[in-house]
C-alpha cells in the first residue's frame, strides 16, 4: 500500500483486521491458537518427557509447509519454509510424513472427487517436503556453527523456492545445558577452549528472528507448582528466559476420552504461562495430528 493511499484511505476496523491478519499469517494449531503469534516471537514449550511437545512442533511445521490452496483445493497452510533443528537427535521423521500425508488426503477427499488425485497428492507432497529443512546437531559448538552459517543457506533456498523461512524449530533448546555446565567447571575443558557465554546462543538466534518465528522445546525435570506438587521449575539461564516471549506448559493426564478401547487416546493438558491465560486446554494426539477435546 502506497503512503498516499494509506493517508487518504478510509477503512473500518473489521476491514483493517482482515487486511492485517491476511498480511501477517500466524500459527493457529492447538494449543498455540490461543495467542496470536507473529514474526519475531519466541515460544517455549515446557513440560515433562512424554507430554507431546514434539508432536506440537511437528503439527506446527506441517501447518507451515502446507499450501493455502493447491489446484482448487484448500489446505489451510501458510505455504512457508521451516527449519527443524534436532538437538536431541530423536525426531521420528516418519511421523512428520504421516501427519503431512493424512492432512493432504483429508483435504483432497473433502474438496475433490475427480480423477488424478494420486498425481495431485504426489506433486503436493514433494512440494511441501522441499519447504522442510531438517538439521541434526550433536553438541553446542555444532549448533552454533549451524546458526552462524544458516543465513546464507536460507537466502539461497529462498531464491530457489520463492518463499521465505517462517518458522525455526529447536528440539530441544536445553539438550546440552547440563553437559555444558559440568564441562565448564572442569579445569581442562575442550583442550583449553572457554565455555560458551550464556547470552551467546540467544543473541545468535535473535539475529535470525528478524524474519521468522521460533518454537523451542524445553524438557522440565522439576516442574510447575500445582497444589503443592512441583510440576515445572525453570532451569535455563536468565539470558534465555529474558529472550522467550511466550511460554506454554504441557503435561500428560491420566484421563482418556470415552469410547471403545481401540479409540481411546492419552489426554494432555496445556496452559499458557506467558502470557498467563488462567485456564487449561485439553487435547489428544491422533494419527493426523493434535485435536482439542471439549
Amino acid at each position: 500500500m502506497a503512503l498516499s493511499q494509506w493517508i487518504d484511505g478510509d477503512e473500518s476496523a473489521s476491514e483493517m483486521l482482515a487486511r492485517v491478519l491476511k498480511e501477517r499469517t500466524s500459527l493457529v494449531v492447538p494449543p498455540l491458537h490461543r495467542v496470536p503469534l507473529r514474526v519475531g516471537n519466541v515460544v517455549e514449550l515446557v513440560g515433562p518427557s512424554g507430554s507431546a511437545k514434539t508432536q506440537i512442533l511437528i503439527q506446527a511445521a506441517v501447518n507451515c509447509i502446507l499450501p493455502k490452496e493447491w489446484n482448487g483445493i484448500r489446505y489451510g497452510g501458510l505455504e512457508c519454509s521451516v527449519v527443524f533443528i534436532d538437538l536431541d537427535c530423536r525426531l521420528d521423521i516418519t511421523r512428520l510424513y504421516q501427519v503431512l500425508k493424512l492432512r493432504i488426503l483429508e483435504a483432497i477427499s473433502n474438496g475433490s472427487s475427480s480423477t488424478g488425485d494420486q498425481e495431485n497428492f504426489d506433486a503436493l507432497h514433494a512440494t511441501c517436503l522441499r519447504r522442510f529443512f531438517y538439521i541434526r546437531c550433536y553438541d553446542s559448538f555444532e549448533f552454533l556453527a549451524t546458526l552462524k552459517t544458516m543465513h546464507h543457506k536460507l537466502q539461497k533456498e529462498r531464491d530457489g523456492l520463492g518463499v521465505g523461512l517462517h518458522l525455526l524449530v529447536i528440539d530441544s533448546i536445553g539438550a546440552y545445558h547440563w553437559v555444558d555446565r559440568v564441562s565448564s567447571s572442569l579445569p581442562l575443558w575442550g583442550h583449553n577452549r572457554k565455555p560458551l557465554p550464556s547470552p551467546f546462543l540467544p543473541s545468535r538466534i535473535k539475529r535470525m528472528m528478524l524474519c521468522e518465528q521460533s518454537l523451542s522445546e524445553s524438557e522440565s525435570r522439576h516442574g510447575k507448582t500445582d497444589g503443592g506438587q512441583v510440576l515445572y521449575r525453570e532451569y535455563m539461564p536468565s539470558a534465555w528466559q529474558s529472550f522467550v516471549t511466550h511460554r506454554v506448559f504441557v503435561r500428560d493426564s491420566d484421563e482418556h476420552p470415552t469410547g471403545s478401547s481401540c479409540d481411546r487416546q492419552p489426554t494432555y493438558f496445556s496452559e499458557w504461562l506467558l502470557p498467563s491465560l488462567g485456564f487449561l486446554d485439553k487435547f489428544i494426539v491422533k494419527n493426523a495430528g493434535i485435536f482439542l477435546v471439549p
